[in-house]
């Protein structure tokens, strides 16, 4: 069998028990056989017979096992469709994929609540099990718990999964307190131009962590010596830069003074998670952080990340572009405000419940109705700026809002170097999106959405945008290979379709 065919099939083997919700360990039970050789077959580096084969299709009860490589998922989306009902809020991804960095910290037990079942949290669980550490999906595959080794190893990390996943990049805070030099395959994730490790070091060069870049490679040192001896100012008011300072000075023996802070969302949450950790931080939701360390920190601790505000807003999205009155329940809105306003001056009709608190006990929800509405272009130009302005990630939602508005919209995309570009996408299913430098997007609408077939966008916010601009077309629209907007968002298109949508997944036989 040839090692692409081993490869393959491993994948295959993989993706079908983190479906069933089992770990390498409970899988290993099944058939017998080691953790250890569990792993090696799904990164294809161990022969398998085809009684194994079809031992392990017994054993995850998936007859794809057996039958070979599935191919990409695609998406056969019959637009023109109006949604209606109501319709959750999953947790948050960007928080969950912190708080399991975070988790590295803990020598005890953690588990995290409704941990978000998406592609970028099995990435992690796939590097984290490869160097020790013991995952399993409880209570229904509904949360997770973490059980670190007493020792990680960082020697056996799975590569590829690691250069998957962007977040990576926030296992240096917690490693360096863990070991005196570590190696990191280059963090990856979605395409959205260059973007430096550089802000991270300035922050974590105070905590003595030294990097040199070589062979696809972070070979980091540490320095124990080196403490902190004044407040650092970050250079970027970044959510990853401000969650790896955390990190690092959550075991730091003493006080960090952490400036120019993100105060967003899932910053906040990693915030509330230290604090379960017995961590104290002033300042939670300013600029300014004061982290009170512990050089060890080893607690049994259960913890409930909030919602999602971005998902928050695509499900807007999708009742705005689609002129649907639907119900979108649990969603953060304090971190939503300033889109919502933005929204109301362009006519979109929605309300609101009274507020209610999340399961962290800290973050803010209400249930918001939105409405079909009569939308104008706003007079100002849609732009993002730290918490509280508008959400970055929410920028480009705005792009199939303003499609369905009377008039021009400027969107000015400025963090990323190459994520405006994708927005014209949206030209391919009848908008008409003009791309005036590659920050800087002009939507004229209202638009006529027509269906059409093509290949999900690199980033993981346009494929959304793409996606409900075909829930919008007369028609039937094909995007293929989603994997990009499985990094983000769970069953996705089986919640659209609970509410009135009427998307199909499929695979190339």
């Amino acid at each position: 069998m040839s090692d692409d065919y081993l490869v393959r099939i491993g994948k295959l083997i993989r993706d079908a028990r983190q479906h069933r919700g089992w770990t390498q360990s409970q899988l290993a039970e099944a058939l017998a056989t080691s953790q250890s050789a569990v792993n090696r077959i799904e990164r294809g580096n161990q022969n398998i017979s085809l009684e194994m084969i079809a031992r392990i299709g017994e054993a995850l009860d998936s007859e794809i096992v057996s039958l070979g490589y599935a191919g990409p998922m695609h998406l056969r989306v019959v637009g023109g469709r109006r949604l209606s009902g109501s319709i959750d809020v999953k947790t948050s991804k960007n928080a969950c994929v912190a708080l399991l960095c975070a988790t590295l910290l803990n020598k005890g037990r953690t588990v995290l609540r409704r941990v978000a079942r998406i592609e970028e949290v099995y990435r992690l669980l796939e590097v984290l099990n490869s160097i020790g550490v013991r995952t399993r999906w409880i209570n229904d595959g509904t949360d997770l718990e973490i059980v670190p080794p007493a020792r990680l190893d960082l020697s056996a990390i799975d590569a590829d999964a690691a250069r998957r996943t962007r977040s990576i990049i926030m296992f240096l805070g917690p490693l360096l307190h863990r070991m005196d030099s570590f190696k990191l395959p280059y963090a990856g994730g979605c395409d959205l131009g260059t973007r430096t490790i550089e802000p991270h070091m300035i922050a974590l060069r105070r905590f003595g962590l030294e990097i040199a870049a070589t062979e696809g490679l972070y070979h980091a040192r540490i320095d124990h010596s080196v403490t902190p001896d004044r407040p650092i100012v970050l250079t970027e008011r970044g959510d990853t830069v401000t969650e790896n300072a955390l990190l690092a000075a959550a075991r730091h023996d003493g006080t960090t003074v952490i400036r120019n802070a993100s105060s967003n969302y899932m910053v906040q949450d990693l915030c509330f998670f230290l604090e379960a950790l017995g961590i104290r931080v002033d300042g939670i939701g300013t600029t300014t952080l004061t982290v009170h360390g512990s050089p060890h920190i080893d607690m049994d601790v259960d913890y409930s990340p909030s919602e999602d505000p971005v998902e928050a807003m695509s499900l807007l999205a999708a009742a705005v572009v689609t002129e649907s009155e639907l119900t979108i329940r649990r969603v953060p809105i304090e971190f939503l405000e300033i889109e919502l306003a933005v929204l109301e001056e362009m006519g979109v009709d929605c309300d609101r419940t009274t507020e209610y608190t999340a399961d962290n006990g800290r973050t803010r929800l209400v249930d918001l109705t939105v409405r079909p509405s009569k939308l104008e272009a706003p007079i100002d130009k849609i732009h993002p700026m730290p918490f509280p302005g508008l959400n970055i990630d929410n920028v480009p939602f705005f792009a199939a809002i303003a499609a369905s508005a009377q008039g021009q919209t400027l969107i000015h995309d400025w963090v990323y170097d190459n994520r405006a570009i994708y927005l014209t996408d949206l030209n391919r299913l009848g908008g008409r999106l003009q791309l005036l430098d590659p920050h800087r997007v002009l939507v004229e609408g209202p638009t006529r959405w027509r269906a059409a077939e093509m290949m999900c966008p690199p980033a993981l916010r346009p494929a959304v945008v793409v996606l409900l601009a075909m829930m919008a077309a007369e028609g039937t629209s094909v995007l293929r290979n989603v994997y990009v907007i499985n990094r983000g968002y769970e069953e996705l298109a089986e919640r659209l379709n609970s509410v009135g949508a009427q998307i199909e997944i499929f695979r190339d036989i």
